[in-house]
Order: C-alpha cells, then structure tokens, then sequence
C-alpha cells in the first residue's frame, strides 16, 4: 500500500478549514473567560479533523460509483476514479476515520456533557449523509448549510462549550463567520463542477442559482463574517477583533475574481485562495482575541 494515493483522497490542501473553527473556539473562551481546556481542544481538533477526513474519502469513493468523477471533471482527480484505490477500500478509510472520531468524543462527552454528545453523533452522521444515504447532501443546494452549521457555528460553538460550559451570542456569531467563509470554499467548488455535477443529476446551489446569483451568494457569504465582528468584539471583557479586518482587502479581490472567472480551471485557483482567506481571516481574529 502506497501513502500517496490516501493523502489524494484526503484533499490536504482543505484540511485547514476544519481545524481554524476549533483554534477560534478556544481563543474566544480565553478572551471571553481567561480560561482554555488544552487536553478538550486538542481532542476536539483531532475529532473535526477526522469527521473532515471521513467526509472526504467517502465523498470520493460514492462520487465514483455514481459517476461524479468522469472524464469531464475540471477538478483535482479522484483516487477512486483514476483506480489507484478501490471504492470499498476508501469507504473502510472514511469508517475509520469517523470511528477515531467517535473515539475522541468519548473524552469530549466527558468534559462537555450530552451537547457534545448530541453535536458528536450529528457532525458524523451529516459527514455520512453529504454523499451518502437516498438523498446525499451534496447532491442538493444544502451543502453550504452544512458546511455553516457544522465547520463554523456546531465546531467553534462546541469547542467554546467544552472551555467555558455554556454558549453565548459572541461564540454563535464567531462560528458563523467562520462557518460562513468555509461554505464560500464549498461554493466554488461546486461552482467549478456544474458541468459534471449537472450531468449526474446534482441539484447543487451553484446550479439553482447559476452564474450572477453563486456570484452574489459568493459576495454575501465572504463579506458578512467582516459585519459580525463588531457583535464580537462588543462582548468582549479583553482582546480585539479588528485584525481579522486586514483580509478584508483580499476577500475584496476573490470576490471580483469569481464574478469574472469563465467556468473552468481557474476556478481551482479561486478555490485555494478561499481557503486560504478562510484561515487568514481565523487565525487573525484568534490572534486579536489572545493578544
């Protein structure tokens, strides 16, 4: 068995957007309360990580069996697809991943009592189902939803719960901005893919809408975190939030560059840079909050 196929199907390049929302969590349970649960953090990391994971690789091996991956992909290619791994063998690589999950959640549930325990089965579950079950996620205009719920409010939310044992309205409208960059990510990737995710019946919110409105959603869903700050930073006894306002100007130009990108490739490289806003807009309102 090779590493390299394994590490294709993970997709490492957007592995970072279900680790900031947990960084955030416990740099606003620091501002907020002056107090951090490290052993809870680093459990709740790993568990966000591997639910992202676990969604990954069983995205990849459905996707294969129901024709998503054809020859008409404009996308990274999928190791499924190509042949490199079977699809029953990447299925048992999402199960494990879910399984180290639920492993780590056992600790969580401890610290953090039946919400976590609540949050924990439906964050797995939701993986699972976005390509899974009679009616998958994935193939709906529900996926960035998902995404927002899950990797911004439930991840931030949670690992806040798990340092301070309660939920405020700062930690709901930091996981919302966070979740709401993460789901941008989500839409350019679907927005790159309308072609072949058309032609294998997806209803994805980049097809209903089309081109103006993913444009418009794309705007809306990069620009309002900037709108939620002051909500933020209003409740805060110390720290400051407007670091997280110099990826403004950067935002400003993707957004320019989606409403002017011709379907294709180069919404690969609209797609990185999402991904790397989503973590430079966290990491510095994580380091206004701490410092």
């Amino acid at each position: 068995m090779t590493i390299s196929p394994w590490l294709m199907a993970a997709r490492p390049r957007t592995l970072a957007v279900s680790v900031t929302p947990v960084i955030v969590g416990l740099a606003l349970a620091w501002a907020m309360h002056g107090e951090v649960n490290w052993l809870a953090g680093l459990a709740a990391l790993v568990a966000s990580l591997c639910i992202q994971l676990g969604t990954n690789l069983h995205n990849d091996a459905v996707d294969s069996e129901l024709g998503g991956d054809g020859p008409d992909r404009v996308g990274p290619s999928r190791v499924t697809a190509l042949g490199l791994l079977s699809a029953p063998a990447v299925k048992r690589g999402a199960a494990a991943c879910f399984a180290v999950a639920a492993l780590m959640g056992l600790y969580l549930i401890a610290v953090g009592g039946w919400p976590i325990l609540l949050l924990g089965l439906l964050s797995i579950a939701a993986g699972w189902a976005y390509t899974g079950g009679r009616w998958p996620i994935a193939y709906t205009p529900f996926g960035e939803f998902f995404v927002i719920a899950f990797f911004g409010v439930g991840a931030v939310g949670g690992t806040y719960w798990l340092c301070t044992a309660h939920l405020d309205a700062p930690a709901l409208a930091a996981g919302f901005a966070i979740g709401l960059i993460t789901g941008a990510v989500l839409l350019v990737n679907n927005a790159r893919d309308v072609e072949a995710d058309a032609r294998v019946g997806r209803r994805t919110l980049a097809i209903v809408a089309g081109p103006q409105g993913s444009g418009l959603i794309f705007a809306a869903l990069m620009l309002l975190p900037y709108m939620l700050l002051p909500m933020i930073g209003r409740a805060l006894p110390q720290g400051h939030v407007w670091p997280a306002l110099i990826a403004l100007p950067a935002a400003l130009v993707l957004i320019y560059r989606f409403l002017r990108e011709p379907p294709g490739r180069g919404f690969n490289r609209i797609l990185a840079r999402t991904v790397q806003i989503q973590v430079l807009f966290s990491l510095l309102l994580s380091a206004g909050l701490v410092l």
